[in-house]
């Protein structure tokens, strides 16, 4: 048995066009049966005949809006009780530009539903049976501003700051257990998200666009190296390192007994603190 016979089923979300589209295309040529999820049936469909003809594979399509929980809810399901699924691509949200006070609260809440809600969902569903079968890959399509809270908008920007950190999280407690777990950070890339999140794409610079075959590409040549975090424009990887060590070197200083000298609080023996001590 070759290595593309045993590659199983991804299940890519938010998979008819754009950056989920581009997944559907490379992991298919890369050997994966595929299980395509989005909202509309017509764009699924006509690229899974596109991949099933090209590349031979089993193409499957659900239509289904993950802001729905019933439609959310299937797909879990099929998470939970597909034992072929070895690998889900969490690609599906939605983005703004408007600055907080010009943004509709009722629009946040549907982004936050769809960007961190549906995504823990989906990875809840999936990572058992990935456990249970002995491995598999979870793949997380965050965003630089999840790094870079001040860039758009800021309930955005928290809900990609979730996704990296969950998926670290992820990472951490899973990495024994044989389940990868790869975050990928994009920058500005040239799809649909722009005009829907109220940024035409071809206002921005084109020196920051990236196209969103090369962003797929070289998050995969990220994953293939074993990358947790991959941000495909980042020139210097020491760079990403660099942050990390920080941050890592600087937890072990962030919980303590009492706060740290440069306040210039003068700590007194409370009677609580005394009494528990006491117990």
């Amino acid at each position: 048995m070759t290595a593309i016979d045993v590659k199983g089923t991804a299940l890519v979300t938010g998979a008819s066009s754009g950056i989920g589209a581009i997944y559907a295309d490379r992991l298919a040529r890369r050997g994966y049966d595929l299980i395509l999820v989005a909202r509309n049936r017509s764009r699924l469909d006509t690229l899974a005949r596109r991949l099933g003809a090209e590349t031979g594979r089993s193409i499957k399509t659900l239509a289904a809006d993950l802001g729905d929980k019933a439609d959310l809810a299937r797909i879990e399901a099929l998470l939970r009780d597909d034992a072929g699924i070895t690998l889900l691509v969490n690609n599906a949200g939605v983005g703004a530009t408007a600055l907080l006070l010009d943004a509709d609260v009722e629009k946040m809440s549907e982004m936050i539903d769809l960007n961190v809600s549906a995504l823990t969902r989906l990875t809840y569903a999936a990572a058992p049976g990935l456990v249970a079968r002995g491995g598999g890959t979870i793949i997380n399509i965050a965003s630089i501003v999840a790094i870079s809270p001040e860039t758009l908008n800021g309930v955005y920007g928290g809900t990609k700051a979730f996704v990296l950190a969950f998926s670290q999280s992820l990472q951490h407690e899973l990495a024994d257990k044989n389940v990868r777990i790869q975050v990928v950070l994009p920058g500005a890339t040239a799809t649909a998200f722009w005009d829907i999140a109220g940024l035409p794409v071809h206002q921005l610079p084109t020196a920051i666009v990236m196209s969103a075959e090369d962003m797929v590409d070289a998050a995969l040549v990220g994953l293939d190296r074993g990358e947790v975090v991959t941000i495909p424009a980042l020139p210097d990887k020491a760079e990403w390192d660099r942050y990390e060590t920080a941050r890592r070197a600087m937890s072990g200083n962030l919980s303590h007994a009492v706060p740290a000298s440069r306040y210039g609080i003068e700590q007194v023996d409370r009677p609580e603190r005394s009494r528990s001590a006491s117990r």
